[in-house]
């Protein structure tokens, strides 16, 4: 479990690589984080949307009041005041399960990495150089002609091993060999920085094995569940059939894969639970490891993945262990058998022929999420090249995307935000001097990581060639398992990044103690060099804020300032705390987001804390930039104020797919955007002020009810 928390899980990004690779999404991604079928913002001409190169340079400017719907007050109703224009004229493309201004920003970060990728496929790059590999991966996955002719029979070496299983210990060493290749079965293993000791990498064994998004899928009772449930196994013996089984012998193979990841899931922890860092540390030693999983050899699993060397290991939840223990023992090898070769061409299914493109796309897409057509070839490709070469990629999108003064600029505002909230600490009223002073050296502290990395990665031991794709694609994930790996023993990397510099996303990461803001993000409508404050700290500003406020949310908070799960509140500033954490768990889950369907507080916390608390910092920050930069009172006939909370909503102006609505309340830690628009607007006075809301709106919260922490 790595503490680190996005400002957006972009709906299914994990979905989205399993339609478009296989790669790590399918393993630690679909897991950790469900965000949407593509992580960002930018439009193009397929699906009936612009093209942004086609919108004026001054569009941060007059786009804003196009978005509005002035026949809505802001008091009553302020995402649809906000982004009533937006939402009528940006209906969702077919490809898409939600459309919005991320989605337009990643949509445009993509026709530039297209460019790229096209120029190094046809430039015959010296082999083995980044270009070489970038371009080669592009074009093979381009080739469909090749990839439908080969089929599956560049995996027919994996199904004949599968096939040879005649153990217990035939069935880890499997096992074992898929998961280097990026297939979720079993469990999850991995590095990670050592909770109570930031100075160390140790291994990470975390809960895993599931083919759907979550464990409540496979646990809920309510219609639906069992109605996804259903659909789960239909597509399950569909894709079995593909491989050439009977139908009858596929529908009793995909009940075996049920029943086997329903015993999985019912020992997994929930959503919430895992939210807890304290719930999900527990380090071992091997031979406690041993006495753990008697039925799982972890000696042996450290010799095949080359990790001898491991002798620490968090387990982050020991009952789903002792669960998956016994289930080693209870389930036949034949079952555990069918259960492989389900993963391994579930794996696979976006890499091969387009029969099981077509069907993997049927289920985790239009019936999870609801999109109608799958995104277009190149899209998935440039996906696809981006995950597993993310930062060779990366260092030519920066050239093209992201000029130095740039990076200068988002830098300047990063350190605004930082001394709006050292103001805010030193003069809040909840919190005692011992522990302000702890939280100041936390922030004193916070790493900084704007754009891209100050190293790149390495990715010569990463061989691309003219194919087969799948197979690139397999290598991509045995690189990367082993280059994690390679991390346990060794003392902490802080220069690494963990998001590629086209990504439209941010995060903080409690254990760096660090934010983390790539080029793909620092873009028009979130930070534009020609907008005004308002618009820049309505926008960016608040996103900044937001992955501030995560180092002292109800996880960040529980992290000290280099990054050790310590507990540094006094009883009563931690009393206080929580007290205030439970005013926002009570007030998301108020909100319903279809008849009978209710977010869940606990789920969505420390998000909505992240809000709440870059809003009130970034309006703060705003106030000081505008001392030093006098800004125009009024632009567009809104006040700087106004347009300050107009720019927040409009960042979140979305169209929302019902089952992706769905999926994203069960799976994501974030609210649905709509609520994220105006459930932290209702708590701040000076947004009550700055539209003259009468007390008892809609959008004003009484201030028995308000929610206030920075």
């Amino acid at each position: 479990m790595k503490a680190k928390y996005s400002v957006w899980f972009c709906a299914l990004a994990a979905l989205m690589m399993i339609t478009g690779s296989p790669a790590r999404a399918q393993q630690a991604k679909l897991q950790k984080q469900i965000g949407s079928q593509s992580s960002a913002v930018a439009s193009t001409t397929e699906g009936g949307c612009a093209d942004m190169s086609g919108i004026p340079d001054d569009a941060s400017q007059s786009t804003v009041v196009a978005n509005l719907d002035k026949s809505v007050s802001p008091c009553q109703d302020f995402y649809h005041f906000a982004d009533g224009g937006w939402l009528k004229n940006n209906p969702i493309p077919a490809a898409y399960p939600r459309w919005g201004n991320f989605n337009l920003l990643q949509d445009h970060n993509q026709k530039v990495l297209r460019d790229v990728l096209e120029a190094d496929a046809k430039a015959n790059a010296p082999q083995g150089s980044n270009a070489q590999k970038v371009g080669d991966l592009y074009d093979v996955c381009m080739n469909t002609a090749a990839i439908d002719k080969q089929g599956t029979q560049p995996l027919d070496a994996e199904f004949q091993q599968i096939a040879a299983i005649h153990d217990l210990p035939g069935v880890q060493t499997q096992a074992t060999r898929l998961q280097m290749m990026g297939v979720n079965v079993l469990f999850q293993f991995g590095s990670d920085m050592d909770f109570k000791d930031s100075t160390q990498v140790i291994g990470e064994a975390t809960q895993g094995g599931l083919g759907m998004p979550d464990r409540d899928y496979y646990t809920k009772t309510d219609d639906k569940s069992k109605t996804l449930r259903d659909q789960y196994i239909a597509h399950v013996a569909k894709m079995l059939e593909l491989l050439g089984d009977a139908p009858a012998t596929a529908q009793t193979e995909a009940q075996t894969v049920m029943a086997i990841e329903t015993q999985l899931a019912q020992a997994s922890m929930t959503r919430v639970e895992r939210r807890d860092p304290q719930a999900n540390y527990h380090p071992m030693d091997r031979a406690q490891l041993t006495s753990l999983s008697r039925n799982f050899s972890w000696d042996t699993y450290f010799e095949q993945v080359g990790a001898q060397r491991v002798t620490k290991v968090n387990v982050g939840q020991p009952d789903f262990f002792k669960a998956l223990d016994a289930e080693l023992s209870s389930v036949s090898v034949d079952d555990w058998k069918v259960y492989l070769r389900w993963h391994l061409i579930h794996a696979a299914a976006p890499a091969i022929s387009q029969p099981f493109v077509d069907e993997n796309f049927n289920f985790y897409n239009k019936t999870l999420t609801g999109s109608t057509e799958i995104l277009p070839r190149w899209k998935r490709c440039v996906i696809s090249t981006d995950d597993l070469l993310g930062e060779a990629l990366g260092q030519e999108y920066v050239q093209k995307a992201f000029p130095p003064e740039a990076k200068a600029q988002a830098l300047d505002m990063v350190h605004n935000l930082i001394a709006a909230l050292r103001d805010d600490i030193t003069t809040i009223d909840w919190m005692g001097p011992e522990t302000k002073k702890q939280a100041l050296a936390k922030l004193d502290v916070i790493m900084l990581k704007i754009g891209y990395p100050d190293r790149w990665r390495d990715y010569s031991k990463y061989t691309v060639d003219g194919g087969p794709y799948v197979l690139n694609v397999q290598r991509g994930e045995e690189f990367e398992f082993q280059r994690d790996l390679g991390k346990i023993g060794k003392p902490v990397d802080r220069n690494e990044w963990e998001m590629s510099p086209p990504t439209v996303n941010a995060y903080y990461n409690a254990q760096y103690n660090e934010i983390v803001f790539p080029a793909g993000i620092l873009q028009p409508p979130f930070f534009d060099p020609k907008a005004d404050n308002a618009l820049n700290y309505g926008g960016m500003g608040a996103v900044i804020g937001h992955e501030l406020s995560h180092g002292f949310d109800d996880q960040g908070a529980q992290f000290d300032a280099q990054g050790n799960l310590k507990d540094w509140w006094t009883p009563a500033d931690l009393k206080n705390f929580k007290a205030k954490s439970e005013c926002v768990v009570k007030q998301f889950d108020g909100y319903e987001f279809e008849p009978g369907m209710h977010l869940t507080g606990k789920l969505v916390v420390g998000e909505s804390i992240g809000d709440l608390g870059g809003l009130a910092i970034s309006y703060r920050a705003m106030q000081m930039a505008n001392k030093e930069h006098p800004q125009p009172e009024k632009i567009d006939g809104f006040t700087q104020n106004q347009r300050f909370f107009i720019s927040w909503a409009q960042i979140w102006a979305s169209n929302t797919r019902p089952e992706f609505a769905r999926l994203i309340a069960n799976t994501n830690p974030h609210p649905l955007d709509r609520f994220r628009a105006y459930g932290p607007l209702s708590n701040l006075p000076e947004f009550q002020k700055a539209f003259d809301c009468p007390d008892g709106s809609p959008m004003v919260r009484s201030a028995a009810d308000r929610c206030q922490i920075w």
